[in-house]
């Protein structure tokens, strides 16, 4: 009898472990909000300058007189294009690649996955400044 009991909790810990082993989350921002259309034109000044300077996401830091790149309104696209800019391999633009929601290189505040698929798409665009 306690020969079986034992192998029944070893059936069912082992159940529980492969059942556990096959679930798989995805992470998903709150709220969502889907991937910028591709086909839709990222204007600088309406899309772009809004993530730096909202609620001081990036210019609580990057702004004139303080840490580099000066992000703020009037100042944000001289400080990044051409020097954070690779229109070749945009994913390797320093002004995505830092600030990105799994970079281990920017300590403080990130982009949202969001943000950083508008900056992208941008800078796939040719980062104008338009």
């Amino acid at each position: 009898m306690l020969k079986n009991k034992r192998l029944l909790h070893f059936l069912m810990l082992t159940s529980l472990m492969a059942f556990m082993a096959s679930c798989s989350y995805d992470f998903i921002e709150y709220p969502y909000v889907a991937p910028p259309d591709p086909n839709d034109t990222v204007y600088f000044a309406e899309k772009i300058v809004p993530i730096f300077s909202t609620d001081d996401k990036c210019t609580s830091c990057h702004k004139p007189g303080a840490t580099n790149p000066d992000l703020s309104t009037g100042n944000a696209y001289n400080s990044i294009v051409p020097n954070l800019i690779n229109t070749t391999d945009p994913e390797s633009s320093q002004i995505y690649w830092h600030p990105h929601p799994n970079s281990s290189t920017h300590a403080w505040k990130k982009l949202s996955t969001s943000d950083a698929d508008l900056i992208l798409l941008w800078i796939q665009q040719g980062a104008l400044n338009n």
